[in-house]
């Protein structure tokens, strides 16, 4: 910035401000940020909207109670409708990809082939996506972590061990990483290849602009095109400052996620005649399992993600749900949520930190018909409600991958395992554990579910009975909207996203930069 990037707070325009530019962008995480970079190579004058604050390196201290409420979509408390279902996701200037736990998956074969089969979606291929996988991969400094894992995640490797399940490393975005394990909390070295270390600043360098706590309330509509984007200043508690802008172009990118996007294309009374828009939202609802040990296994310490299991996933693609395999790493603010329950119990749980793991199963929802996703709604003042329920067939999916954590779990030395349920109590054996998660019952609020992958809900495809966006991520209904991110996933990947959306908008931005590149 002091180099003469242009980096303004949105309250520092006078209220009425207007702005133009080539493209604006509205989102600033792994959509937003690749598609800026993309563009502004290309030499268009790029205007990047962010909602969320502005923080770097000196902002991140590993400490969870600044992280959540600065870095994250209503201070880490953002749920579904009922309650029942948590979701972390991030609201800061690189948005998730600041926070999130740096586990890198290309969109796996199945995926692909069923969004071909199902939803018409063109170009899509294993084969046409490789070397666009592959230039990000570069981008980022992706590759297999070289660090041994830490205890946390040698658990799901030595029990799969044990029982003859598929395991493997895992991708990681990270250049130096000091293996500190707090990366939900912003990296501190910006060893983390997210996008405010890397595709952002060298959109500024291009002479692209970026406005922060900078809401965008809705699109400008006139006929079939979107004139420009009205946005609402923040102030420093995140809330509406009484300054509006207006930033006009001949071309907007929408990269706002799977809740914000639909949320703003609602407000905006844009054209949706198949009533689409907010429809098939996507969770990878998440089961959590602990485990307790007799030596130190320090959750908290070390990557947090380095070793994943398929094993369950694709057994079969449309029948009972699938579930991937992984490890969250236990900070005491997020372990105190996960372990649920209170009083002495609670605090018991909680001082037995130090030698406590846990694993996580993420379900493949979107491959079934009893699994359609979530709805997006708006509330009263027009901000954005996910209404997604947990239903029979994906409760199946919780009690099965409750049972396939704790086998894992016991196979790897564990003394005593838990699922997290309010009637769950700590097991001592696996058949006990059997017994135990048989009899667990499905109240909605009783067992935690959360969710760190938010996707879907704008559709991609040719089929305009499902789809909103077309496979080269234009909106079919207006001529010069697009939209760039994990939003257009017609199902959840059956992986962490990040570079399924990073793969993905740097082949949608290219086309589009080609599209506008200045004569």
């Amino acid at each position: 910035m002091a180099n003469g990037w242009q980096v303004q707070e949105a309250t520092e325009f006078d209220d009425g401000t207007v702005l133009e530019a080539d493209v604006v962008i509205i989102g600033t995480g792994a959509g937003g940020g690749t598609s800026a970079e993309i563009l502004a190579q290309a030499g268009l004058k790029v205007l990047m909207l962010e909602e969320g604050p502005l923080k770097s390196s000196n902002d991140f201290k590993m400490d969870e109670r600044e992280a959540y409420s600065d870095l994250y979509q209503e201070s880490a408390g953002r749920m579904s409708k009922d309650g029942a279902m948590s979701i972390l996701q991030g609201r800061c200037v690189g948005g998730t990809t600041v926070v999130n736990w740096t586990s890198s998956f290309r969109t796996p074969d199945q995926t692909l082939d069923y969004w071909a089969s199902e939803f018409d979606v063109k170009g899509l291929s294993k084969t046409d996506m490789a070397p666009w996988f592959e230039r990000m991969e570069q981008r980022l400094n992706i590759s297999d972590w070289q660090v041994p894992a830490n205890e946390n995640n040698a658990v799901l490797s030595r029990g799969c061990t044990q029982l003859g399940y598929d395991w493997k490393v895992i991708p990681r975005n990270v250049a130096g990483c000091w293996n500190l394990g707090y990366c939900g909390t912003g990296c501190p070295t910006n060893a983390k290849q997210s996008m405010l270390v890397t595709t952002i600043p060298a959109a500024l360098e291009m002479r692209s602009q970026l406005i922060y706590s900078a809401r965008a309330e809705r699109l400008i509509i006139e006929g079939n095109k979107v004139l420009g984007v009205d946005v609402t200043a923040l102030d420093a508690r995140y809330q509406p400052s009484g300054k509006r802008i207006v930033v006009k172009a001949p071309h907007i990118v929408m990269a706002c996620g799977g809740i914000n996007g639909p949320a703003l294309l609602k407000r905006s009374n844009a054209p949706d005649p198949q009533q689409r828009v907010g429809k098939r939202t996507f969770l990878h609802p998440v089961a959590f399992n602990f485990a307790r040990f007799d030596r130190t296994i320090d959750p908290y310490y070390g990557a947090p993600q380095s070793i994943y299991s398929d094993h369950f996933q694709w057994q079969n693609v449309d029948g009972p749900v699938g579930y991937k395999l992984e490890v969250p790493p236990l900070q005491p603010g997020l372990a105190s949520v996960l372990l649920l329950g209170h009083g002495a119990h609670h605090f018991d749980d909680m001082s037995h930190l130090p030698n406590t793991h846990s694993m996580i199963a993420l379900l493949r929802d979107g491959f079934h018909p009893q699994s359609q996703g979530g709805t997006v709604e708006l509330a009263s003042d027009g901000s954005p409600i996910i209404d997604y329920q947990v239903n029979d067939y994906l409760w199946d999916g919780f009690k099965r991958a409750f049972l396939s954590m704790a086998e894992i779990e016991f196979a790897a030395g564990a003394k005593a395992v838990r699922a997290s349920h309010l009637d769950a109590r700590w097991s001592t054996s696996w058949q006990q554990a059997k017994k135990d998660i048989s009899q667990l019952e499905f109240r909605l609020n009783a067992f935690m579910a959360g969710s760190a992958h938010v996707m879907g809900g704008l559709a991609m495809g040719e089929d305009l009975s499902q789809c909103v966006v077309d496979s080269n991520g234009k909106y079919h209904y207006l001529d010069n909207l697009y939209v760039f991110d994990g939003s257009v996933f017609p199902t959840s990947i059956g992986a962490n996203p990040q570079l399924s959306i990073y793969g993905l908008v740097a082949r949608q931005a290219t086309q589009l930069a080609q599209q506008l590149k200045p004569v």
